[in-house]
């Protein structure tokens, strides 16, 4: 089978696992031998290969200049589908974690003013984001929203860093964010940023809807509602650089398809949300069914997940 794409892959040794709220543990990865680790900025992710069949995507939460160590944070999901599990009840220190990336699908774009939105675990990927603007000295201010105030990791710390900057809004003393407040009114050269459950996303995203094009930047967790339904017919892709044409059904994925005529892409998730799979599109109308690209990149039409998305026309060209 031939492979046209690859990743960084390095074996990495979990140094500290430590509890930062209810719920939620801290892990930090170093080089077993010191080397340095791969560069990074802000929102990137990477992909933690627990085991052959459990395979999932964490935002890095540490400081991009430090190239010692690499730092996650996972909450504990309770219908978690094993990975969650996985980390807070068999993951100890000292042991080796597999690693994949990174790569950043929430890249932070450089502006006047940001507004940042984070509902729980959320608040991971904007971790080094806050540092950075600050830095800077943009103006920014961050909305943290959790469950409650026990289970919103890094509270403390933003709070003492950071001052009034922070408005912490646990849902148990504050109920739900006030997104028409902060969103009602479109405010010209700011960057919205959110992170977090599905229903606030789509919120976010409801309250900007009359903000400039681009404004806002989100990252999901999980795939849109939705968003993967839709007609499954048939349709043909050209592969440019092998040179082969395959039929794909309508209950088989391009990547599936791909692969079936010995082709491998570099897939982890397989839900349109890691952007692990992304793909050139040559030629052909993309039927867009992932929860990673933003509107502009969707219309370009040059690019696709190919775990999830389809297409629109009879042919599609892939560059592979």
């Amino acid at each position: 089978m031939s492979t046209l794409r690859t990743e960084v892959e390095r074996d990495l040794v979990l140094e500290r696992k430590e509890t930062v709220a209810e719920g939620v543990v801290l892990l930090t990865l170093r080089d077993a031998e010191g080397r340095p680790l791969p560069e990074w900025e802000p929102g990137a992710h990477i992909d933690l290969m627990l085991r052959a069949d459990l395979v999932r995507q964490y935002s890095l939460c540490g400081d991009p200049g430090d190239r010692s160590r690499l730092q996650v944070a996972v909450l504990r999901e309770p219908e978690s589908r094993g990975g969650s599990s996985y980390v807070h009840d068999v993951l100890s220190e000292g042991e080796s974690v597999r690693i994949r990336g990174p790569r950043n699908n929430f890249p932070l774009e450089k502006t006047k003013r940001y507004l940042f939105i984070a509902g729980g675990i959320g608040i991971t990927p904007m971790l080094p984001m806050l540092a950075a603007v600050h830095a800077r000295g943009a103006d920014w201010r961050l909305v943290y929203g959790g469950r409650t105030r026990a289970s919103m990791a890094f509270r403390d710390d933003l709070q003492r860093a950071y001052g009034e900057r922070v408005m912490l809004r646990p849902q148990d003393e504050y109920g739900l964010l006030d997104l028409p407040s902060l969103l009602g009114k479109p405010q010209r050269r700011t960057a919205v940023y959110s992170c977090g459950p599905e229903p606030l996303l789509a919120a976010v995203e409801s309250g900007c809807e009359k903000w400039p094009s681009g404004a806002l930047h989100v990252e999901r967790f999980a795939p849109k509602k939705d968003v993967t339904a839709g007609p499954h017919s048939t349709f043909e892709v050209e592969l440019a650089q092998t040179g082969k044409t395959l039929l794909v059904s309508e209950d088989t994925s391009v990547l599936e398809a791909v692969a079936d005529v010995g082709v491998s892409v570099m897939t982890s998730c397989e839900e349109g949300i890691c952007g692990t799979c992304e793909t050139t599109v040559l030629s052909g109308e993309i039927d867009h069914r992932d929860s990673v690209l933003n509107d502009q990149e969707r219309a370009a039409g040059d690019t696709m997940m190919i775990c999830v998305s389809r297409a629109k026309s009879d042919r599609l060209v892939l560059d592979l």
